[in-house]
């Protein structure tokens, strides 16, 4: 070691060995910490450098400086890491036994070791079938190894190579998966694909490749690229479409190009069908093609729903009030009675209203009086949980919308279309609020044209976290039949957390604390006592007084995912609080993962039927098979550690997530660092969330702001305009 004047620096060295631990490494940019054990050197060593991918057991060579680092000591700063397979048995077994190759675990390495010793590699790769002469290893594993190795090493060329071009390698698995052994040729050819077809990449990242790849700035393939980022971008918004000045401004300013070749990005993206100019209210604006033809189709199918005959033909008003009155042993107010006979006189209607107004004895009273026209009846709801909610206050089997059209993994579609329609005589969708306009197109096309059909929802909740304002924009057209229910019931006016989600969405505080109340609020002015107060109420003062589960039975809502009150540093902190303990940890994708943590699906998964929202509990971590199971309402579905970009940690989520889901006690942070996204709807939508128990943590101002602000941010979609020009052809 050769140290300056300052002892903090020398001259460059090489260095070689074989990597003991990985103490950290980064997979968004290949930074890492490695303790490596070094010819020549009595005790490993520590070397820092960047590796597109490492693991324990590999053999590292590396040129670099010493330095004396304040806090962690002599370490070895590597200018340049270049990572080869291990050559020493150990080394091998090390490197085997790490779990990066699928199906070897410690127990298998060395056994692998033991039968082949340092010619393991050249077995695996040239011949294989050596592999099940050993106990244990049968042809089932054997594939599973094999294909795990070919994998890997087309994966490790891709890191390499996004790597050398100054990309983070997370998504390499992804890639690979997306684009097979093509990714390399085919990210070279056009990187910006990259931004379109893999989650978690992008644009800026692809146009940093595409950059050192040699495109340029001011090429058309560029220009193009980046106004679908920025329409895309506005549609992750919620909107269907974007003005055409703001687009055209939005990708100026973006990509630093002249408006020339926007316009003429512009223009080929049109000439090409990947997007659509349209007026709304006289103004030019651009719709992705999917959402465009997803709004003019739902209306049209819409229109022609609402046409001809009810199934369940004609009911003498009276009579069936009192029949259904006697079957349920219910007496029906004078406004639910009204809005059961107008039901009935529509094929296509929509029952709207909030918390305790009687929305499921109307559904309840409406199946009675059609199932008795032994006509076919089917249940359906966005997600899981607001599926078993409809099911469990109907008595009916109810499923997810996904679910009922049977989703087709080899064409990627669903199985119930306009070619192949659901059999069925009425459907009830509850929740609709949730529903986008690409779902509700897909659902509309599959029912048959003499079915009824009954929306469920309310729609002062928060709109659908995809593009759309499907419900409000149905109910203001004033083409399709609508019932808006306002009146509180007796047995739910005892209720503080109806009483209390009423009083918002009619824009006033919440009443005060009352003893043995199911809804509080506590109130606090600085941000860090708010912190510690809600990680007390949540993992102590909750679970003591009401003898609850804080995992299971208490939820976490906020407003946003970053800052202090964020779901990311709130997650942080309940999971060390809850399930800090466990030794049987991964990180994946910045995030430590449990057993016993519970997390939240992030996108559609139709592999797996498990969708965007749906919440579950890890149950165990298979480190040997890198797999990862977690219980989603009873059933096991398993996780490679590569698909773990797909989860979050879910002891907080926040209040779009929460939505068409109920939680026996929720816990809602609202502070003035959330004043962006402070709403009415949305401080409404949280409250209603809960069941028994309903708690605002926060500042008084950031509540009365919630409580006062109305001013919705509103969607440009166009379909209530569809419609209403659909209904006069």
């Amino acid at each position: 070691m050769k140290y300056n004047s300052q002892n903090n620096l020398s001259a460059v060295e090489q260095l070689q060995g074989t990597v003991e631990r990985v103490t950290f490494h980064s997979e968004t940019n290949g930074f890492c910490v490695l303790r490596t054990k070094v010819k020549k050197q009595r005790n490993p060593i520590t070397i820092i450098g960047n590796a597109p991918s490492i693991t324990a057991g590999e053999y590292v060579e590396c040129h670099g400086i010493w330095i004396n680092d304040k806090t962690h000591g002599l370490q070895f700063k590597a200018t340049t890491l270049n990572v080869v397979q291990p050559t020493t048995l150990d080394g091998i077994e090390k490197y085997l036994g790490s779990g990066m190759v699928k199906g070897i675990g410690s127990h298998f390495a060395k056994k692998l070791v033991g039968a082949f010793g340092d010619s393991v590699f050249d077995v695996i790769e040239e011949t294989p079938e050596k592999l099940v002469e050993l106990e244990g290893i049968g042809t089932k594993r054997q594939q599973q190894i094999t294909s795990a190795w070919g994998e890997q090493k087309i994966i490790r060329r891709i890191m390499v190579f996004l790597h050398s071009n100054g990309v983070g390698t997370a998504r390499a698995v992804r890639i690979y998966k997306t684009y097979g052994n093509d990714a390399v040729s085919l990210v070279k050819e056009n990187p910006y694909k990259l931004a379109l077809d893999i989650k978690g990449i992008g644009f800026k990242t692809a146009d940093a490749l595409a950059e050192k790849l040699g495109i340029a700035r001011n090429s058309l393939i560029r220009a193009q690229a980046g106004v679908r980022h920025v329409l895309q971008e506005l549609c992750n918004d919620g909107h269907c479409a974007v003005e055409l000045e703001k687009l055209q401004q939005a990708s100026i300013e973006l990509l630093e190009i002249d408006e020339p070749i926007i316009d003429s990005a512009i223009s080929m993206d049109i000439n090409e069908g990947n997007i659509v100019k349209d007026l709304i209210d006289d103004k030019e604006c651009m719709f992705l093609s999917s959402l465009y033809q997803a709004e003019k189709n739902s209306a049209e199918l819409l229109i022609k729903l609402s046409k001809g005959c009810t199934p369940w033909g004609s009911i003498a008003d009276g009579k069936v009030i009192q029949w259904v009155e006697k079957k349920t042993k219910l007496a029906l107010s004078a406004s639910q009675t009204n809005a059961i006979k107008k039901v009935l006189k529509s094929k296509v209607s929509i029952i709207t209203g909030g918390a305790g107004v009687g929305k499921t004895t109307i559904v309840n009273s409406l199946l009675k009086i059609i199932r008795a026209k032994k006509i076919s009846v089917a249940l359906c709801a966005p997600t899981g949980r607001a599926a078993k909610k409809l099911q469990e206050a109907t008595g009916m089997e109810a499923k997810t919308i996904h679910r009922l059209l049977d989703f087709d993994h080899q064409n990627w579609g669903f199985k119930h279309n306009q070619e192949n329609k659901l059999d069925l005589d009425v459907l009830i969708v509850d929740e609709v609020s949730m529903v986008d306009i690409a779902l509700l197109y897909s659902l509309l096309k599959a029912i048959p044209k003499h079915a009824g059909l009954l929306f469920v929802g309310d729609v002062d909740q928060l709109p659908s976290v995809g593009s759309g304002a499907v419900l409000l924009d149905m109910i203001n057209s004033g083409v399709v039949t609508t019932v808006r229910l306002t009146e509180i019931f007796r047995q739910a006016k005892d209720s503080k957390i109806i009483l209390n989600s009423h009083r918002i969405n009619q824009g006033k505080m919440p009443l005060d604390n009352t003893n043995d109340s199911d809804f509080y609020v506590m109130c606090e002015q600085d941000p860090e006592i708010i912190h510690d107060k809600l990680l007390d109420v949540v993992t102590k003062r909750i679970p003591k007084h009401y003898k609850c589960n804080p995992v299971t039975d208490i939820q976490v809502l906020t407003p946003m995912n970053r800052g202090g009150l964020g779901t990311r540093s709130l997650n942080i902190a309940l999971q060390q609080s809850i399930n800090g303990n466990h030794q049987n940890q991964i990180t994946k994708f910045g995030t430590t993962f449990s057993p016993g943590d519970k997390v939240i699906q992030n996108v559609n998964n139709y592999d797996k039927e498990i969708y965007n929202g749906d919440i579950g509990i890890i149950k165990n971590i298979d480190i040997s098979e890198s797999l990862l199971n977690i219980e989603f309402d009873g059933n096991i579905i398993e996780y490679d550690f590569n698909e773990l970009d797909e989860i979050n940690l879910a002891y907080a989520i926040s209040i779009h997530k929460s939505q068409g889901s109920e939680f026996p006690i929720i816990v809602v942070p609202v502070v003035m660092q959330h004043y962006m996204l402070l709403a009415r709807n949305l401080l409404y939508t949280a409250v209603t969330r809960g069941k028994k128990l309903v708690v605002l943590i926060g500042q008084k101002k950031a509540i009365r702001m919630a409580v006062h602000n109305n001013q919705e941010n509103k969607r440009l979609t166009k379909l209530s305009q569809r419609i209403i020009e659909m209904n006069k052809v």
